[in-house]
């Protein structure tokens, strides 16, 4: 009797970067199942020198627990999972191993979690969604000049949820705030000229220099301690990069 591994991995992490223990259990499987070829994760696994066998989205979550449980008494079975979940396909299994007198181990695998911040992959993806042919008519045809009402709009509504005290109502007007970033940077990828496109990955990435710029006492060499020194060098290095632009921009 073999045992039926039940593969789950996170679809913010590259599909490759299984941990251990999951690939120990797709490499060491008799045979691997799943349900479309063009799944991420199965092209990695592919791409790595093993076979796995495609079962078509025709095969129903009761019809494919039959196949998955019957091939599991005769060796290790792996079963890597569909982007959607799989629906209905863990009581399906559930069901069909409770029938037999002798049932094959069932385990679920994880083979990636999500790590912190994860989920603002998923923003991006939709304000791409709402921006490129097939979205929103209305996010498609605004501009940066058209949303800036709403940059402050939403902004002073986050404060009066901090006025407010509710944690909660706080936590949606940030993502009011967070969304006209995305908005604001997804519009830049729009931009005539290509001089002047930028997109998210830009602001992040301005802003993780600038936080490092700027905390030299945690990054570098800086020996600020108190959170006045802190201010008072902020401010300093704040200062001397308006006039570095400003020289630039003269020359």
């Amino acid at each position: 009797m073999g045992r039926l591994s039940l593969l789950v991995t996170s679809p913010r992490v590259s599909p490759g970067l299984l941990s251990r223990s999951a690939w120990y259990a797709v490499e060491s499987a008799s045979v691997r199942f799943c349900r479309d070829a063009s799944e991420p994760v199965v092209d990695a696994v592919v791409e790595s020198g093993l076979s796995v066998e495609a079962v078509g989205p025709e095969v129903s979550a009761p019809e494919l627990a039959r196949l998955l449980v019957g091939r599991a008494a005769e060796g290790d079975v792996v079963w890597l999972g569909s982007s959607d979940a799989d629906p209905g396909l863990t009581d399906a299994i559930a069901s069909e191993v409770s029938r037999l007198e002798v049932p094959p181990e069932v385990e679920v695998v994880v083979g990636s979690w999500d790590v912190p911040g994860s989920r603002l992959l998923d923003a991006v993806a939709v304000m791409d969604r709402l921006r490129s042919p097939g979205g929103c008519p209305w996010d498609a045809k605004q501009t940066h000049e058209s949303l800036a009402k709403y940059l402050t709009e939403e902004a002073g509504e986050a404060v009066e949820a901090i006025a407010s005290g509710d944690r909660q109502h706080l936590a949606e007007e940030l993502g009011d705030v967070l969304l006209q970033v995305l908005f604001h940077a997804r519009v830049g990828e729009d931009a005539e000229s290509p001089e002047d496109a930028f997109d998210i990955d830009d602001v992040a990435g301005l802003l993780v220099e600038k936080l490092v710029r700027r905390h030299p006492h945690v990054f570098a060499d800086g020996d600020a301690s108190t959170p006045e020194e802190v201010e008072t060098e902020w401010a300093r290095i704040k200062a001397e990069e308006k006039a570095a632009k400003a020289a630039n921009r003269s020359h």
